[in-house]
């Protein structure tokens, strides 16, 4: 007997136990899957979800930053990178989803997509399901997935969208991008069962003007559609974002101090509390669950 007042040997096998449990707990650890949407382009959505990647990694989380347009992708751009391979090499069959991850700033992981390969901006519902499918295989450790979806309705973008835990959307103050955010969100609503949206005004004077921006779309959702909109925070228009697209770097790496930057740190620690989802039975089963429940079709 010991001070514990175990058995050496049952000790050890406690031991072992609370090991093994740790080391399962730690496997079904859920993480927090988030599509980054926008009606438009122009409106700056994948800087958005290239610096909340980055800002997430600061604040010691761990990132995965899918580029989801496939066949026009340009998050490796921003950040001056080159991959070797990419999703559509996944597609193809020539390589592993880990043999086409690359490393960024602050060793967040990312998943590049191509850029200017027809096919892959159309692939059906069945092979979105295969990459969503390889990336919960993946041998990597993650809290978060980040979804950079492509503009627009596409089949990817409600795909995609249907099955995240949230869906981020970024407007900005032009007319167009107001009118074609509400159509997403109504498209997303009404057809496909999505009622939660988070939105961002981004490129905003100030953030008067982003909560009057935030505002206007919700007035007409409240009148319209069975939603609920959530406002979190605005991003201002800031010179210092155009220097680092210009230098390929995430702003919030190089201008750390500027108000664009702060206002996205503002957002990655917001989006460390948003809770997560309640049926998460651990890495990507529960997007899976909830892609297959909309698609009936698919098999895995």
């Amino acid at each position: 007997m010991n001070e514990s007042g175990l058995n050496p040997m049952v000790q050890d096998e406690y031991r072992i136990d609370q090991a093994e449990g740790l080391r399962r707990m730690r496997a079904r650890k859920p993480i927090k899957v988030i599509a980054i949407a926008s009606g438009k382009g122009g409106v700056g959505k994948t800087n958005i979800a290239v610096n909340l990647a980055v800002a997430l990694a600061q604040q010691g989380a761990k990132p995965l930053l899918f580029d989801a347009d496939l066949g026009l992708g340009n998050v490796d751009v921003l950040l001056g990178l080159s991959p070797r391979y990419n999703l559509s090499h996944v597609i193809s069959g020539e390589k592993s989803m880990e043999e086409v991850l690359i490393t960024g700033p602050w060793n967040i992981r990312i998943l590049p997509a191509a850029s200017g390969v027809a096919q892959m901006a159309n692939l059906d519902t069945q092979s979105q399901a295969n990459l969503i499918q390889g990336i919960g295989d993946l041998s990597l450790d993650m809290d978060y997935l980040l979804i950079d979806l492509p503009a627009g309705i596409a089949g990817d973008v409600l795909t995609f969208s249907q099955a995240a835990q949230e869906v981020l959307v970024v407007l900005s103050n032009e007319p167009a991008s107001i009118t074609d955010a509400y159509a997403l969100i109504k498209v997303l609503s009404r057809n496909h069962g999505v009622r939660r949206f988070k939105v961002l005004p981004n490129m905003v004077r100030d953030r008067r003007e982003g909560d009057a921006l935030f505002q206007r779309i919700a007035k007409v959702a409240d009148g319209f559609l069975d939603v609920t909109l959530e406002q979190i925070g605005s991003v201002p228009l800031d010179p210092a974002l155009r220097a680092a697209v210009r230098s390929q770097k995430a702003v919030v790496e190089m201008y750390p101090d500027a108000p664009v930057s702060r206002a996205l740190q503002d957002l990655a620690m917001a989006v460390e509390r948003w809770p997560h989802a309640y049926n998460a039975s651990g890495h990507m089963a529960f997007f899976m669950e909830r892609l297959l429940m909309k698609h009936p079709e698919i098999s895995i």
